[in-house]
């Protein structure tokens, strides 16, 4: 092919862009990926990707693969695809596809691509596979990164509120045994059992310190089955006593007895636990009452957690469910709690809402929708 046949297939891949684009896209919508995607998702930077190759042709760039991928270009498309779902195999595919259609295209009007256009075209869609393969491969990379250090932030954070029931039950034992004048190795246990409760607190509040900045986007797994909810919130309600007892704060199980829900109890202990904790602790004295009751015949459930404490700012109320918030007055909390239970929740495809008044206190509900 002489130069004045590179510029005519240039000029081809131009006048014929949006055919070449309709066969592409039959094409790709065969990957599982791609068959609900609308036409600009799938389209992305594939236009733009026609125009370089066009330039490259009119150019006659003798540059080797290698050198462009070196040269480098803007790699959005990995990260669309990201976005969208795709696998890497699926990423390389619709390029492949691509090199088919122009390869027809040329055929169709008569042009050969042996040669240099061969080398042009290959040397432009390799070097685009090559970048957006990178793109693909570093951003699920720093996404399961991500998701791990959010599971242990919020691991690390389930682990307080039990740690903080052991030490105060272990104190608790500690006083009745001076008391009662206990021989020594007893008391020698019991502060070992202390200093191991107080290591252990600082390990998890050094894992909260260290993940206080991420972003909550986690993919959650959720087991769900039939369980009666009572027997659930019976046993956090006898787990959080020593926190609830040294607070002088009542807590009450309003679930009712024949109440059956569908959904992962793992998850729903660690949502009530959360709600539980965080109610006593604005509650130093008064009642934390944990209710529930069916939405509907076809088994929706409504639970809430309502306190009779502090309350929260109206300008706060927007913002409590957010990674990093907590209440300011109290000075305390990494913020992660409510977090957590928004996560926890919107995982059943259910919805979280708070009401409250300061000096009343504050009600946080949360559905779980029917099976």
């Amino acid at each position: 092919m002489d130069t004045s046949e590179l510029d005519k297939l240039a000029a081809l891949i131009i006048q014929e862009s949006q055919t070449l684009l309709a066969r592409w896209r039959q094409g790709i919508r065969e990957l599982p990926s791609a068959k609900h995607l609308d036409v600009p998702t799938l389209n992305d930077h594939i236009p733009q990707l026609l125009i370089e190759l066009a330039a490259a042709l009119r150019s006659r760039s003798d540059e080797s693969i290698p050198e462009a991928l070196c040269a480098g270009s803007p790699p959005e498309h990995g990260s669309q695809r990201v976005q969208d779902g795709f696998d890497i195999e699926e990423v390389v595919a619709e390029y492949n596809i691509l090199r088919g259609c122009i390869h027809d295209l040329a055929d169709e009007n008569g042009l050969n691509l042996q040669g240099k256009p061969f080398h042009i075209v290959n040397r432009v869609l390799d070097e685009a596979i090559g970048l957006a393969v990178q793109t693909f491969a570093t951003q699920r990379a720093l996404e399961v990164q991500q998701r791990r250090e959010e599971y242990l932030s919020f691991v690390a954070h389930d682990l307080r509120t039990p740690l903080n029931a052991i030490s105060l039950a272990a104190r608790v034992l500690e006083m009745k045994q001076l008391k009662l004048e206990a021989d020594a190795e007893t008391n020698q246990m019991l502060k070992s059992l202390r200093r191991n409760v107080q290591h252990l607190e600082g390990l998890v509040g050094k894992v909260l310190e260290e993940n206080s900045s991420l972003q909550t986007e986690v993919g959650v797994k959720v087991e769900r089955r039939e369980f009666d909810l009572w027997p659930l919130v019976e046993a956090l309600i006898h787990d959080l006593h020593p926190v609830a007892g040294t607070a002088s704060t009542h807590l009450l199980n309003h679930v009712p007895n024949d109440l059956v829900v569908y959904a992962d109890a793992s998850l729903l202990r660690r949502v009530f636990q959360n709600l539980i904790a965080n109610a006593i602790h604005y509650t130093p004295r008064g009642e934390v009452e944990i209710g529930a009751e069916a939405l509907s015949e076809q088994g929706g459930v409504q639970c809430w957690v309502k306190d009779t404490g502090a309350g929260i700012p109206p300008e706060f109320l927007p913002r409590i469910f957010e990674i990093g918030e907590s209440n300011p007055e109290s000075g305390e909390g990494s913020g992660l709690g409510l977090a957590i239970v928004k996560t926890f929740v919107e995982a059943h495809a259910g919805q979280v809402t708070v009401e409250s008044k300061e000096g009343v206190g504050t009600t946080i509900k949360f559905s779980l929708p029917p099976r």
